[in-house]
């Protein structure tokens, strides 16, 4: 019975930085129960007809080591460079009847190869940032299979199907190496040597594993005992322990199984009305300091602000204001940055056109600029018709920024975060130090590295896994696991998702950094919660998923969407797992094992759109791209 298949998998026989076609073979692998046991299989996909009868052989027919002579060095999983992901073990020889279907002399057919789930040892994945992603199987003898590069995604899928029958626990000095144990807890008892390379006190593992394996088990394997607990306890009746390895590409700290955590019942939320000009003034003391901010905040945080209230209000939650500041400290620091404004908007308004000729990164940002500011937000009445100043106060604006942030300079989405800024605050001055507060937070989705969208996807992903398995085992079903069509949403804080108003009351919310970092994930996860029946029910396909979604747009509501949002963050805060925990801002981030040097951004093209969203796992077409803030061309990116 075939449990698992899965198309576009690809082994690379090349060492070559830039492969060539020749060496790229297309496959299937499958998984495999047949009599008693579950085999993993890989064929070729000109040959992927009955692979049951591949079978991995230790050693070949006559006897010698599978690998091949000396010149043929074996690959070595832990110290491949990543562009170079091959396996020189040959593949191995049938001990069995051959595959219908696949010629003997065929070259691609002698690449097939098939392994008892039982011969595995461990599986390493591959580091963030590649084209695709891909999984090196290591197995009992010590041997590696050929890399398996999954062009299409799908190795959550693989990992997923492959918990059913194994323990995935990540190594804890490789984040990227799982090691593989049977389900069955007599097996522990047969690999009770893997403990000893990671526990302190070796000398006496066996002994105390004698006496209490399961406890021995949980103190050598100190990172990765939320995973066991949830692997070992009883399961409900008749439910399978599928037990979700972490994203592909993203490293985390541990490994802890999501899907075990019994999260409580989902809490009812009321939102509150919204702070009123009245309420504010109470907040108000002696010399103008604001007084009891915290709860003010959270006043903010449960009901937002009353329109009149926002043009203060703003400065103060985007950090252009002090909470602890005077009336006198706040109009002192007005002045100063007024100062500051003007000198840097000279800087670029005393550019002549000859100059400027000679300056291509300031011409491209000024067209660039000139070009989005003048499709901003044109039906709203503030910056509607020919000759809107509110237009010029934009680019203005924006041209000014990138003097103030010349690294990262113009992005195409930078002035739908402006707009909304600009028509509550109404100052020139003010609206671009608040834009500068609000680009503090977001800067990093602009960067040309595009790690920090990497990073939100996968806490995305993260938390949606703990919330909800089966929606995302149903995405995965569907190449959209990456969740490549929540990009937009979280690059421009759902500015086109809902109408303009809420947008306002959407981001003040957001910007009170309340219940903890990083609400906007929670409320995309509440969009996926208020649609998972439509996605579910529907066997909508990839490109369907992408359809619908972006069919959503201006048909939300905020205050619905903030209400489960804050449902499910109280939800997630009766027993979080910790890399769940660090999301939600409970306990502070764990440091990284191998710390790189922070990317610091580099000047853009000024034709640059903004970072291009991670591809769909197959070719379906990038989200929205006709509202111009993606780009039109598809990028081949890792999976996320």
């Amino acid at each position: 019975q075939v449990v698992f298949e899965k198309g576009g998998v690809y082994l690379h026989t090349s060492a070559k930085k830039h492969q060539d076609p020749d060496s790229l073979i297309a496959g299937v692998i499958r998984v495999v129960e047949k009599d008693s046991d579950v085999l993993l299989h890989w064929v070729p996909v000109e040959e992927a007809g009955d692979s049951t009868q591949i079978l991995f052989s230790k050693k070949d027919v006559s006897g010698g080591d599978s690998c091949t002579s000396e010149d043929e060095p074996t690959f070595d999983p832990g110290y491949e460079p990543d562009w170079a992901v091959i396996s020189t073990v040959r593949p191995q020889s049938s001990h069995s009847e051959p595959t219908r279907g696949v010629e003997p002399s065929s070259p691609r057919g002698s690449w097939a190869f098939s392994v008892s789930l039982g011969e595995l040892k461990s599986i390493r994945r591959s580091k963030p940032g590649l084209s695709w992603a891909y999984l090196v199987l290591v197995t009992q003898a010590g041997g590696s299979l050929p890399a398996l590069h999954f062009h299409r995604g799908g190795t959550r899928a693989l990992l997923r199907v492959l918990s059913r029958y194994l323990l995935l626990a990540s190594s804890p000095q490789d984040s990227r190496l799982y090691l593989v144990f049977p389900h069955d807890s007599s097996a522990l008892s047969s690999s009770f040597h893997h403990l000893q390379l990671f526990d302190q006190d070796s000398s006496n593992v066996v002994s105390r594993f004698l006496q209490d394996p399961y406890s021995t088990t949980f103190s050598s394997f100190s990172r990765v005992t939320n995973f066991f607990r949830g692997a070992l306890q009883p399961h409900p009746e008749g439910a399978s322990p599928d037990l979700p390895p972490p994203p592909d590409d993203e490293p985390e700290p541990g490994f802890e199984v999501i899907s075990c955590v019994e999260l409580g019942p989902r809490p009812a939320v009321e939102r509150a009305p919204p702070v009123t000009e009245e309420e504010w003034t109470h907040h108000v003391g002696p010399e103008g300091r604001l007084q009891e901010v915290p709860v003010l905040k959270a006043r903010i945080f449960s009901g937002g602000l009353s329109p009149g209230l926002r043009r203060d209000a703003w400065k103060f939650l985007l950090g252009y204001l002090s909470w602890e500041g005077s009336a006198e400290e706040h109009k002192a620091h007005v002045r100063k940055k007024t100062d500051e404004y003007f000198r840097m908007k000279l800087q670029w308004k005393s550019v002549s056109p000859e100059q400027e000729r000679r300056n291509s990164l300031l011409h491209g940002y000024r067209s660039l600029i000139e070009r989005d500011v003048s499709r901003t937000d044109r039906t709203n009445k503030f910056y509607e018709g020919p000759e809107n100043p509110g237009l010029g106060l934009l680019n203005d604006i924006l041209l000014t920024y990138c003097m103030y942030h010349f690294d990262l300079g113009y992005v195409q989405g930078m002035s739908d975060l402006l707009s909304p800024i600009l028509y509550v605050i109404q100052n020139e001055v003010d609206a671009f130090w608040c834009f500068c507060g609000f680009m503090e937070l977001v800067h990093g989705n602009f960067e040309e590295s595009q790690e920090t969208m990497k990073r939100q996807l996968g806490q995305l992903l993260l938390l949606l896994r703990v919330l909800d398995p089966p929606l995302c085992d149903f995405l995965d079903s569907q190449d959209s696991g990456s969740l490549c069509f929540c990009f937009r949403w979280l690059l421009i804080w759902f500015k086109r998702e809902f109408p303009f108003p809420d947008v306002l009351r959407l981001w003040e919310v957001l910007w009170t950094g309340l219940p903890g970092p990083n609400l906007h994930l929670l409320v995309a996860c509440a969009i996926l919660d208020m649609e998972r029946d439509t996605l579910m029910l529907s066997g909508f396909g990839s490109n369907e998923i992408l359809k619908h979604i972006n069919e959503l747009t201006m048909k939300l509501s905020v205050e619905d969407v903030l209400t489960r949002a804050e449902a499910l963050y109280r939800q997630l805060t009766t027993c979080p797992p910790h890399n769940v925990q660090e999301v939600l801002g409970l306990v502070p981030p764990t440091e990284p094992r191998s710390p790189s040097p922070p990317a610091s951004p580099l000047p853009l093209s000024p034709t640059r759109a903004p970072p291009a969203p991670p591809p769909p796992e197959d070719t379906a077409p990038q989200p929205d791209s006709s509202l111009e803030i993606l780009p039109e061309e598809e990028e081949e990116s890792a999976e996320s």
